[in-house]
């Protein structure tokens, strides 16, 4: 794996910094995911509202009260920094060098249903490259956490990828598209592939923990479409901080701005597993 030494000192938020201080940047990120976290756990079990973005896409007022807790919390150590936030929007061009993406509650579904496996996720971008990542689930305590260069961690123990090399001893996980109602085909004949080359196939319904549990091993690989930038920023620099290689299906670098598929993987079965994706 490639490592890098573009760290710099920080001085005050308030201050134009030429260098960053990754290391502050990610602890910010840390404790504005525990402080949503402890909010989605009040709230689950008992949610006030359940409002829809779209025929099958939920919003909750956890969802809103996370977000605005984060916001909060990170406009209040860096407010020139520009926001891409799930609920409450953003642009992706913006007027800052430096960016915030951040999903407040990443597998609204299961969270409504009180299905424990949902994350908190918050990257941040310096000049469009992903250099910071948080991923948190607020009911098992998991924290996935990144810096650019310098390897992916959970719990505060190194993680990387399995060395598994053959997709028929792979267990791979996937999700669908709120829209896949509209044609199942192009979705279940990739899941069908798949399932016959694979050992197993697990759906968990947040893609931010797909891709941590890709980088620590749980999983060989993982594939999705129709992801925004917030479903994967985070995820993504967690994987390929711990050795994954994360492509789309055409086995471009994916971008968390610019690609509409991800496939990501232990490397070993990128191939395997992209051809057996092809339609």
């Amino acid at each position: 794996m490639q490592r890098n030494a573009d760290i710099g000192l920080f001085t005050l938020p308030s201050i134009k910094l030429s260098l960053m201080d990754y290391n502050y940047i990610k602890n910010a990120a840390i404790g504005a995911a525990y402080g949503a976290a402890k909010i989605l756990r009040s709230h689950m079990g008992h949610l006030e509202h359940i409002g829809k973005k779209g025929p099958e896409d939920l919003v909750t007022s956890a969802d809103l009260e996370s977000e605005s807790h984060i916001l909060a919390s990170l406009r209040e150590k860096f407010p020139d920094h520009d926001v891409l936030a799930e609920e409450s929007g953003g642009s992706l061009q913006g007027k800052s060098s430096c960016q915030w993406i951040i999903d407040p509650l990443d597998g609204t579904t299961n969270f409504a249903h009180q299905l424990p496996i949902f994350s908190v996720s918050i990257a941040f971008a310096k000049d469009g490259k992903l250099r910071v990542g948080v991923v948190l689930n607020p009911v098992t305590g998991d924290l996935f956490t990144a810096t650019s260069g310098e390897g992916a961690v959970l719990n505060g123990r190194a993680i990387e990828v399995s060395g598994c090399g053959r997709v028929s001893e792979s267990l791979l996980v996937t999700g669908f598209p709120y829209d896949v109602k509209q044609d199942t085909t192009p979705y279940i004949k990739r899941f069908e592939q798949c399932l016959k080359a694979a050992r197993g196939i697990r759906r968990l319904g947040s893609a931010a923990l797909d891709l941590c549990f890709v980088a620590c091993g749980r999983f060989e690989g993982f594939w999705e479409q129709g992801l925004k930038p917030w479903d994967t920023a985070a995820g993504t620099l967690i994987a390929r901080e711990a050795g994954a290689m994360v492509s789309d299906f055409s086995g471009a670098a994916y971008e968390p701005d610019k690609n509409m598929e991800i496939l990501a993987t232990n490397g070993y079965i990128h191939e395997e597993l992209r051809s057996i994706l092809r339609l």
